[in-house]
């Protein structure tokens, strides 16, 4: 076990430990890898995901940067949609991929409202993308949302260790500020837990 995926798992035991939350948890420190550019350009991934909530979709956004420059943005509207792949970054992916080289994906960073879920995570894999930069941590917004955790939670990190090691992810960044976007939207657009 590496040092990393030890945190990591160190991380997420903690959180299981604590009870749900109601409103946001306390925020988690920033990556210290992150650096300023990378806290501009989530603040832009805030704004999608701000935007994301008063447009039919939840709150995610989705920013792809190369060489300091916006080449796509996207928010969620799975439900605007009714296509549950609308994701930010899957949806990002899918509307810009016949536009983007590989090489260019390969040479951008990804900078996402909130850390990806497994199927982003694929669709990110198989872009070839090569730098993910996530803003809350996805145990945290279910801690907002108040969904029971996983007992074996699998995070972003974990994902791209096993399926894509090339590809560097950074976070959380700025999460008090993407918490309270979930804070904010959550309870009144909560699903039906009893799954209907």
């Amino acid at each position: 076990m590496t040092p990393r995926t030890h945190a990591t798992l160190l991380l997420a035991l903690s959180l299981l430990a604590a009870p749900l939350f109601a409103t946001a948890p306390a925020p988690l420190p920033d990556d210290p890898a992150c650096t300023a550019a990378d806290r501009a350009f989530m603040e832009r991934a805030y704004e999608l995901a701000r935007y994301a909530t008063t447009h039919g979709g939840s709150p995610f956004g989705a920013v792809l940067v190369k060489d300091g420059k916006v080449i796509a943005e996207y928010s969620n509207c799975e439900h605007v949609t009714g296509d549950v792949t609308k994701h930010a970054e899957t949806g990002l992916i899918s509307a810009f991929s016949p536009k983007i080289t590989r090489a260019t994906f390969a040479a951008s960073t990804l900078y996402t409202s909130s850390e990806p879920c497994t199927m982003c995570c694929g669709s990110i894999r198989f872009a070839g993308i090569g730098r993910v930069v996530f803003g809350t941590t996805e145990l945290q917004f279910l801690r907002v949302m108040g969904i029971p955790l996983d007992p074996h939670p699998l995070d972003s990190r974990e994902v791209f260790e096993r399926t894509a090691p090339g590809t560097k992810v950074l976070g959380p960044l700025m999460e008090a500020e993407g918490l309270k976007i979930h804070e904010d939207y959550w309870p009144t657009h909560m699903f039906p837990r009893d799954g209907t």
